[in-house]
């Protein structure tokens, strides 16, 4: 074969395809939905639950109504939460499943004293029982974050339906209060107290039991996922990042996402021989990979069927971003999955580059422009900067990021001037006869890792929003002019997504489908760069490389989509950190993974 990957039998495929979704836990998530809204309308709306037996039972004396009501509510807003567990399998999703539908049965008769709703729940609970081998999903990774967004959620859910538990009955409102003091009345009985509202008969023992169930509930849930045992994402240990390195000196030059994978924030299975290698991180349910699985290519289909293990434990959806032709070949012949094109890599062969030419005009005046306005540029080795000029580099990359967060997941590292990335390259822009600022002369910077032995992948750009336009052009023309005495023979610049639509889309005969996808994408490019970056890298005339996404399903494709925006730091649903909390915490991560070049080599 062309790619050197042994070819599997069908049933092996077929084993390591993964986790499709299975009927049963489908329809008993739906089916534990329906039903946990029947225990809201049960616990809420008086004509839902109206009966002669319920009517004689609430003038009884020391009647479970009020108490019955409260729990058929509580029940059904537990069971709504619990529904997205049990179509992911999750266990513990199971687990809860089980002991609040008898919960929820029992409520339904003592308060509605129907037995339509205890069949029906009693039905949800025989197959959760006959197929609880099917639900054995691990946990999540998890942070404390979770409770913040919990509270959040459960809080503004609970004062809508506390809303509608007060204004349901009407009839037995006493006067006309208005929706500022039902609100009142809401807030009052979320927190266990009485409001402004009241009503005849035991209706107000009704609206106090539900609404004080509400706020327990969001209590107890808050509580509970804010004192549970942490399950951090993985992170790349040091025996992992030394084993990864090792594959890197050897099949690097395969791929130029490869020294990528040397992300902390990624996690790592090996293939049995310990020869191939696929890092990932799980994101809103996500198991994300980027790149080509590291290694040898003949040992890629062992690594792969650890990491459709992996996502089948945990009943993640698998899914590979930014992979390359042979790697989106291995990785669908060996697991059933499907590829769709997602762009292309922009890769300069350094011996074919001049700026001379017309194509190159516009690049060759501006570099002569910036030039002759007393910029200047040095392209080094990281491990050729002093640790002053190095701490400047970083701190300077850091401020003029322009973004909260940092962005990037496949094609970015995460860090610069660490000392086991001492072959990486950066390249820096200087302004002469400039007054020395917080970072000196210092006004760009652009960083490089190593792609191979002979290649540089470009990992982030930066630059001071002060300094004339066009620095980044300047510093890849420096880069490409530097790299033979480096002994680099190519470089990969940045990925332009969806860069044939955005080029074919632009030429005469394109039709009217083509147009419209181009005309869609040139409207996102008003948020992401998606055209931008195309004719940014166009400018240097490369060979493109065409770049898939792997996936399971169509109907996946949107949940891929969304994690991977997470992953690059396009959506954050976390809360900001202060930066200097964040400049400590990386300083702290630069500090336990510090590798002296020594140490690599006995490594």
């Amino acid at each position: 074969m062309s790619d050197g990957v042994p070819r599997r039998s069908s049933r092996v495929r077929r084993i390591l395809r993964g986790p499709r979704p299975e009927a049963v836990p489908a329809l008993v998530a739906r089916a534990c939905a329906v039903v946990g809204l029947l225990d809201i309308a049960a616990g809420v709306f008086p004509r839902f639950r109206h009966s002669r037996m319920h009517a004689l039972a609430e003038v009884l004396p020391g009647s479970f109504g009020p108490f019955a009501a409260a729990l058929s509510l509580s029940v059904g807003v537990l069971l709504l939460l619990l529904a997205h567990g049990l179509r992911r399998r999750k266990r513990r999703a199971w687990r809860a499943a089980v002991a609040l539908l008898p919960a929820g049965a029992a409520a339904e008769f003592v308060y509605r004293h129907s037995v339509v709703g205890v069949v029906i729940s009693l039905a949800l609970l025989a197959p959760l029982l006959v197929h609880r081998g099917q639900f054995a999903a691990l946990p999540d990774p998890r942070s404390r974050w979770r409770a913040l967004a919990n509270f959040v959620l459960m809080s503004a859910g609970s004062l809508a339906l506390g809303m509608i538990i007060v204004s349901v009955h009407t009839h037995r409102m006493v006067g006309d209060p208005s929706v500022a003091d039902r609100l009142t009345h809401v807030l009052y009985g979320l927190t266990g107290f009485e409001g402004p509202v009241d009503y005849r008969g035991s209706t107000s023992w009704t609206v106090a039991f539900s609404l004080g169930a509400l706020g327990w509930l969001t209590a107890v849930t808050t509580a509970y996922l804010a004192f549970r045992p942490e399950h951090p994402a993985a992170r790349l240990t040091e025996e992992d990042e030394t084993r990864l390195r090792e594959l890197l000196s050897r099949h690097g030059a395969r791929d130029s996402l490869g020294h990528f994978a040397l992300r902390r924030d990624k996690a790592v299975v090996f293939s049995p021989s310990g020869k191939a290698a696929v890092t990932y991180r799980v994101v809103s349910g996500v198991m994300l990979a980027s790149g080509d699985p590291i290694g040898d290519v003949e040992a890629w289909p062992g690594a792969i069927e650890r990491f459709m293990d992996e996502a089948k434990a945990h009943s993640w959806t698998p899914a590979v971003m930014g992979c390359s032709e042979t790697g989106g070949e291995v990785w669908t012949r060996e697991t059933g999955l499907d590829a769709l094109e997602l762009g292309d890599e922009a890769v300069v062969d350094v011996a074919d580059f001049s700026l001379a030419g017309r194509a190159m005009r516009n690049v060759r005046q501006m570099v002569k422009r910036i030039e002759r306005a007393g910029y200047e540029t040095r392209v080094r080795r990281i491990r050729d900067l002093g640790d002053t000029e190095l701490e400047r580099v970083r701190r300077a990359a850091e401020d003029w990021r322009g973004t909260d967060t940092e962005r990037g997941f496949s094609m970015a590292l995460g860090r610069i001037g660490d000392p086991a990335d001492g072959d990486c390259l950066i390249a820096t822009a200087h302004k002469q006869d400039a007054e020395p600022g917080e970072y000196g002369d210092l006004t760009a910077i652009l960083h490089f890792v190593p792609w191979g032995g002979d290649g540089v992948s470009l990992d982030l750009m930066r630059r001071d929003r002060s300094a004339d336009p066009g620095m980044n052009e300047l510093l890849i023309v420096a880069a490409l002019q530097a790299a033979p005495k480096l002994g680099i023979t190519r470089i990969s610049l940045n990925f332009a997504m969806f860069r044939s639509a955005l080029a074919r889309g632009e030429k005469i005969g394109a039709g009217p489908v083509l147009r419209a996808w181009r005309g869609l994408l040139v409207f996102l490019s008003r948020w992401f760069q998606i055209e931008s970056l195309y004719k940014f890298n166009a400018k240097f005339q490369p060979r493109w490389e065409p770049r898939f996404v792997v996936y399971r399903a169509s109907s996946d494709l949107p949940r891929i989509g969304f994690a991977a925006m997470q992953a690059e730091g396009f959506v954050n649903l976390a809360l900001p950190l202060p930066r200097f909390v964040r400049r400590r915490a990386a300083a702290r991560s630069a500090g336990a993974h510090a590798v002296t070049e020594q140490d690599m080599r006995a490594a």
